[in-house]
């Protein structure tokens, strides 16, 4: 129980029995709307490349990880291996997070996955493997939520749409997301009923100018061409305030969510503007920092 809700029980009890003089029945109910006006003011945690401040990003142990920090969903990145198969890394070589420089859509799977993904982050994570697409959507527990973002172009997205055909991943839980308009228009063709999301990022149009790009209205154009049902966007609070956000919904975004969020402030400051998500590398302490508002 939050505890804040928690620490109004006493209040609850005595209004429903001494001013109000309501039933049990009818103080339960209102306890029940309790929570859930509690619980609402937290919008959807998701663990950004799994938790990926304590543990490698991308890997399974990052995604285990986040699931016992009670995160609502994860998010992870997908490219194409040389033989197509769809593996779960952030950039398009292997140098940063193996210490080996490998082009990951000029290597095959195998050669791939004998790479120690782990290490980088800590001698206790040593020897894991990048996982495949297939795999993170194995370890998603029933009623959370999985972010696909596809680092690639379009050629992705026929993989993707043979892999989720097969019928034993529940499509209500995924959101695809993209920085590219054009896949993010072949998943709106190819997958219509699994949500999508574009994904963008600001630009100061000159140093110093205080001008940012793209605009609200250039978003939600962008949003409209590509038939996105909503926008990812990095979480600039110097850019995005209520003005920006209303501007999104009148020209028909009809949702959002903030990329990467670790502050608790900021974490509060877009979830007033309406944000569904909070992505953060620290969902524990992000989801505990929120309930103790």
């Amino acid at each position: 129980m939050p505890p804040r809700l928690l620490s109004a029980l006493p209040c609850l009890c005595h209004r429903a029995a001494h001013v109000c003089r309501v039933s049990w029945s009818g103080f339960a109910a209102a306890l029940v709307v309790a929570a859930s006006t509690s619980s609402a003011e937290v919008p959807m945690i998701t663990a950004h490349r799994g938790a990926s401040h304590d543990a490698p990003e991308n890997t399974l142990a990052a995604f285990r990880l986040a699931w016992q920090q009670d995160a609502d969903a994860i998010e992870g990145d997908f490219r194409l291996s040389a033989d197509g198969e769809i593996v779960c890394i952030h950039d398009a070589d292997t140098k940063r997070t193996c210490g080996v420089q490998l082009v990951v859509a000029k290597t095959p799977f195998d050669r791939l996955r004998d790479l120690d993904y782990g290490r980088w982050k800590a001698v206790s994570y040593a020897g894991e493997p990048c996982p495949t697409l297939a795999e993170v959507l194995e370890s998603v527990p029933a009623g959370k939520q999985f972010f696909v973002e596809l680092k690639t172009g379009p050629e992705i997205v026929a993989p993707l749409t043979r892999l989720l055909d097969q019928g034993t991943i529940d499509l209500d839980s995924l959101v695809i997301i993209a920085f590219d308009e054009e896949t993010v228009a072949a998943c709106k063709r190819e997958l219509p009923s699994v949500k999508a999301h574009w994904l963008t990022s600001f630009r100061e149009t000159e140093k110093g100018s205080g001008e940012w790009l793209p605009t609200a209205a250039m978003i939600a154009e962008t949003v409209a061409s590509c038939g996105a049902d909503g926008v990812g966007m990095q979480g600039r609070r110097d850019t995005i305030d209520a003005a920006f956000v209303k501007t999104l919904t009148d020209r028909g975004v009809g949702e959002f969510h903030v990329w990467t969020i670790d502050e608790p402030a900021d974490a509060r400051y877009f979830a007033d503007l309406g944000a569904i998500g909070i992505t953060t590398n620290k969902p524990g302490f992000l989801r505990s920092s929120l309930e103790a508002k």
